[in-house]
């Protein structure tokens, strides 16, 4: 076997099924497995049994909710070289190639050829208790969703003048209430019992404006922050990062956040943004400045934002607690930290 082939598998994956595009010297073979252990079984036979140089094959995905979470575990665990990626980046690919019209099996062979093309980092699998914490966080955030529309619903009925449905619903919330409490004293308990987790929540909770819910958000979507080579490429990720929209002098458009990153993640971050605005010392000085040069009040909450990310990038890199005083003297709080 000629071991010295780059040869490239990509996968669009969906809630059911797989659906593959091997790509062995420009030449295309599909094929579909149902999304499940056996089909990940299956799918993983079907690669070893391939013309594909299994030494060098690198697989890629799209990051797709959580369904691509278990086969890209599955592939990694079988020692294949695995990238996951932002789905705009092979949006933005295919508009390169002019593609006009989508299907399952065009998705796949156009990540395969982003893949042979880009060559995209490795992916390597969250461990275990990340992956608990996040679902735990995401429950939470579930409940309190709920929590939300009952408040909405029993006002409507109060008004409606049905008190005992009212009463009904106040109920559900009461209970509602015990089991967020319960939820949030387990993923404390999560993470008291990792050391890792428990030594960066530290970190992280010392910044000004961040609460416990929000660091247990933080640590379950994002683990380890250390694997960032930098705070820009670490903001660049939950898709904080300024997007300029100018050209010559016919294209001026407004300067806007990307949005490219973790949708969940950003509004985690907007509210500790809107406490960290008033009482984080650093955040403070740099809105109020920001705000004096006539900066509209929303793009100052997404600067403000876009610098809480760098914060919490710096404290987990030095290891070092939130210090307003270091960072006067070193940072100068300059807008490009």
């Amino acid at each position: 076997m000629n071991t010295t082939r780059n040869d490239v598998l990509g996968i669009d994956v969906s809630k059911k099924k797989l659906d593959l595009a091997l790509l062995i010297n420009g030449k295309l073979k599909a094929k579909v497995f149902d999304n499940t252990s056996a089909g990940h079984r299956a799918l993983v036979t079907w690669v070893r049994d391939s013309k594909a140089s299994l030494p060098t094959l690198h697989i890629c995905m799209e990051a797709t909710g959580v369904y691509y979470e278990a086969i890209a575990t599955t592939l990694h665990a079988e020692g294949f070289k695995v990238s996951v990626v932002n789905p705009a980046c092979i949006k933005g690919f295919g508009l390169g190639e002019n593609i006009r019209n989508k299907n399952d099996e065009i998705d796949a062979a156009l990540i395969a050829r982003y893949c042979a093309a880009m060559s995209p980092d490795p992916w390597t699998p969250p461990p275990l208790e990340q992956r608990q914490l996040r679902a735990w966080t995401l429950r939470v955030q579930s409940l309190k969703d709920i929590r939300q529309q009952e408040e909405n619903r029993i006002e409507a009925h109060i008004v409606a003048g049905l008190r005992d449905v009212a009463d009904n619903v106040a109920e559900h919330i009461k209970w509602l209430d015990a089991e967020i409490k319960k939820l949030q004293d387990e993923i404390d308990d999560h993470i008291d019992r990792h050391p890792g987790l428990k030594n960066d929540a530290a970190l992280i909770a010392s910044i000004p404006g961040l609460g416990a819910t929000t660091v247990a958000r933080v640590l379950g979507h994002l683990g380890d922050i250390r694997r960032f080579k930098s705070a820009k490429a670490f903001a660049a990720f939950l898709g904080l990062t300024p997007k300029q929209r100018t050209s010559g002098t016919s294209l001026k458009g407004r300067t806007m956040v990307s949005k490219t990153g973790n949708t969940s993640l950003r509004a985690a971050l907007f509210m500790p943004s809107m406490v960290a605005r008033r009482h984080n010392p650093i955040l403070r000085q740099f809105a109020e400045r920001l705000l004096a040069n006539g900066m509209a009040k929303r793009a100052v909450i997404s600067a403000v934002t876009h610098k809480l990310a760098h914060l919490i990038y710096g404290v987990i890199r030095t290891g070092k607690p939130f210090d307003a005083n270091y960072l006067h003297k070193n940072l100068a709080i300059q807008d490009g930290i």
